[in-house]
């Protein structure tokens, strides 16, 4: 089959490579249809996720066929089509019966990472039965690929982790894909105000389409000042999407007292947390990954049509033109890219 490979920081390449095959009876092989490049991706090609070894094929989100189940895998037979999930989980682990799926003993986030990934003709998925959605008849699965990653980070980390509530003013650092996400979420909760700070100007015109009542290019203008400026004092919830130091920074310039910082960037180097200045100003400081415990609840609501996260897909790619959709994603701000995807057509 063709897989996209990673061969250590800076290198990627579109590979024959073996097709995977069952391992353990609780797994499935699912031919991908459709599949997506997160930021998350780029930050493994920086060199930024060292467990990453080359030789790893990329990608942890799509949607697929299931080929092949292991003898003990009930809840999927062949020819479902089922929504993979970035988080696999043994359902039955501590951690699992805490609902932090990203621990699971025995899975967590290891597609793309520690196993193989998505960014292929075929994967296998571990842990099956808990790691795998049932896509109900008629739904868009162009959609439903926001689903595998980017809509359950946003919102379990960025909203519910912040802690948004009805009113509040919530500022979101980074309106790329998952602050995207965030911003899409936090109106289940009826914020006030949301503020999108970023130095991409179509992104930040998407932002206002998507609900944002306030953006701020952090390019031509301070963003922590201004926003000090307009509110009392702060913001109840600084969501960082970047990763970056100087995104974090904003945030705490401008979390006011007894708010939240919610952190969902994934950071590659240390930043400096103003601890000097916080430690009295009782804020909430929140970090994560993923446990997709959410996805079931949001994906009733894409099935709805309350959620539509067919709005954040800008581009269209064939699996043949993967390296092309790694130039684009990469490019954000000139292609004006924001979620892509790529179909095993």
């Amino acid at each position: 089959m063709k897989a996209l490979v990673y061969h250590g920081p800076g290198k990627k390449s579109w590979d024959s490579v073996p097709t995977p095959k069952i391992s353990k009876s609780t797994d499935v092989i699912v031919r991908m249809l459709k599949t997506t490049i997160c930021g998350t991706d780029l930050h493994i090609l920086k060199g930024d996720v060292p467990e990453v070894t080359s030789g790893r094929i990329l990608g942890h989100e799509g949607v697929g066929i299931v080929e092949e189940t292991g003898e003990t895998v009930s809840n999927f037979k062949k020819g479902d089509h089922v929504l993979i999930s970035c988080i696999t989980s043994c359902g039955k682990c501590e951690y699992c019966k805490r609902q932090m799926y990203s621990h699971c003993e025995d899975g967590g986030w290891i597609l793309g990472h520690l196993i193989d990934g998505t960014q292929a003709e075929y994967v296998r998925i571990p842990q099956a039965d808990n790691s795998l959605y049932p896509i109900p008849a008629g739904m868009d699965e162009e959609a439903l690929v926001m689903l595998s990653d980017i809509l359950p980070t946003g919102f379990e980390i960025g909203v519910l982790y912040g802690a948004v509530k009805p009113g509040d003013t919530v500022a979101i650092v980074g309106a790329g894909p998952i602050g995207m996400a965030a911003l899409l979420t936090a109106q289940f909760f009826s914020p006030g105000k949301i503020i999108m700070i970023d130095i991409d100007e179509s992104r930040l015109a998407l932002a206002r389409k998507f609900g944002a009542t306030e953006v701020i290019n952090s390019a031509k203008a301070d963003a922590a000042e201004q926003i000090m400026a307009s509110t009392k004092d702060g913001v109840d919830v600084a969501i960082e999407a970047v990763g970056v130091p100087q995104t974090f920074d904003i945030c705490q310039q401008i979390v006011r007292p007894g708010g939240h910082i919610a952190n969902v960037g994934v950071h590659g180097k240390s930043v400096d947390f103003q601890i000097q200045k916080l430690w009295a100003q009782n804020i909430t400081l929140t970090t994560g990954l993923v446990n997709t415990n959410t996805t079931s609840m949001l994906l009733k609501n894409v099935e709805s049509k309350k959620l539509k996260p067919e709005n954040l897909i800008t581009h269209r790619f064939t699996f043949d033109q993967f390296l092309h959709a790694y130039d684009v994603f990469s490019n954000a701000e000139k292609e004006h890219a924001l979620k892509v995807i790529i179909s095993n057509t």
